[in-house]
């Protein structure tokens, strides 16, 4: 008699998990909440489109300068202290920004200055988590540890975004000090893994062919190069975070508790799928089932651009947030679940620099545009060529248009 296949919510018995999982829900929600009032609090100093979109920039410039040694560090060196360490310098950004806060009125670059700190620590953080993830789970688990991880992140990015709004009504000072103190728990929440250290033997050497091992890698796979390539153009295009500020204030006028409910919407959307994926995980047509999310990813743009009522604006966020989350897991667990582990710090510090790239350059590309163009023709435009992408990257990457299942 077969044995029933383990359930996903079977994770949350791993301890190692349970600490690991805990550290990624406070790093999100902190980074959320933190999220919110800094560009709440850049507007407020600058009233300029260009100025959100140049907090993108200092956040992505040091993961983009530093991939190949961050990934290096990730499958050299403990994983779990690479990520506690990062944890820490991100709750010393965070009391950073605390004290601009409170001092008052402010020159902006020191905000910028404070980015780059959070930039570079997120740079070493995430490819060292994520490459931390598939140690600590049995691989026929992986998918929905993939989700339920996921799922975590978009939770803390519910709650973090609309309480971010709150609680700057007591002052942007509050917000800091709170996502501080939630980074430094993190960190001392994921030093409390059992410890997974790279075997000597097996640590890579320093030269040039062991930095660049994690791009050549996925430009040997064409399934894994058009998946990460894929997020990157769609969001990078398609993404209107970094101009949520304006929306709120200009065109549904619902202020800074209002930024935090738009601001939670995306992932509240990315909860309710994480949530389905790890109770029902993709099986078959991963890939048609990827280009068809991305191309909704757009459609919802387009309406978020055109709306001017707050219900419909929530609800288009809501379907980017869900089929974004296709997109992540499709994403991840092809990264991870394929990846040798002797080099899966450096595989995912690539793939860091694009998630970045479509995310915080995203934001300044959105901003930049912005400037020119207005915030709404911006994110049209944005979710138009979002649609576009899709279809051309079906005939660009036949393999990943034919992609059956998720891990062969």
């Amino acid at each position: 008699m077969l044995s029933p296949a383990p359930s996903g919510w079977t994770l949350f018995r791993n301890r190692d998990f349970r600490l690991f999982g805990g550290a990624r829900f406070l790093t999100g929600l902190a980074y959320q909440m933190q999220a919110v009032a800094v560009g709440w609090f850049v507007y407020d100093l600058t009233r300029s489109a260009l100025a959100l979109g140049l907090v993108g920039l200092a956040s992505f410039a040091p993961a983009m300068l530093g991939a190949l040694v961050t990934g290096h560090v990730a499958d050299a060196y403990d994983r779990r202290r690479v990520a506690a360490l990062s944890y820490g310098l991100l709750a010393l950004a965070g009391l950073g920004l605390m004290a601009l806060a409170a001092h008052g009125t402010a020159p902006v670059w020191p905000v910028y200055a404070l980015m780059v700190l959070v930039g570079t620590a997120r740079a070493f953080a995430n490819p060292a988590s994520q490459a931390l993830l598939p140690t600590l789970v049995p691989r026929e688990l992986f998918g929905s540890a993939i989700a339920l991880n996921s799922s975590l992140w978009q939770s803390a990015s519910v709650t973090g975004p609309a309480l971010g709004g709150l609680l700057y009504a007591l002052g942007p000072a509050v917000v800091f000090g709170l996502a501080a103190a939630c980074f430094a728990l993190a960190a001392v929440s994921v030093i409390g893994i059992r410890p997974r250290p790279a075997a000597a033997d097996a640590r890579p050497a320093l030269t040039w062919g062991t930095l660049l091992a994690g791009l050549t890698y996925i430009r040997s796979q064409p399934v894994v190069l058009g998946a990460i390539t894929l997020d990157l153009v769609a969001v990078l295009l398609g993404g209107a975070t970094a101009l949520l500020p304006i929306f709120a204030q200009e065109v549904l006028l619902v202020g800074p508790l209002g930024l935090g409910l738009l601001r939670s919407m995306p992932a509240l959307g990315s909860v309710a799928t994480a949530i389905l994926l790890a109770h029902r995980p993709l099986t078959r047509r991963v890939g048609p089932r990827l280009l068809t999310a991305v191309g909704v990813f757009g459609l919802a743009t387009v309406g978020f651009g055109l709306s001017t009522s707050l219900p419909l604006s929530m609800a288009c966020l809501f379907v980017t947030g869900a089929a974004d989350m296709v997109s992540v897991y499709v994403r991840q667990s092809l990264v991870q679940g394929e990846t040798p582990d002797a080099m899966r710090g450096r595989v995912a510090a690539v793939n860091t620099v694009f998630i970045g790239a479509s995310n915080e350059l995203g934001e300044f590309e959105s901003g930049t545009l912005a400037a020119f163009i207005g915030a709404v023709p911006a994110v049209i435009v944005g979710g138009v060529a979002t649609l576009a992408v899709a279809g051309l990257w079906g005939r660009l990457f036949p393999a990943l248009r034919r992609r059956d299942h998720l891990i062969t």
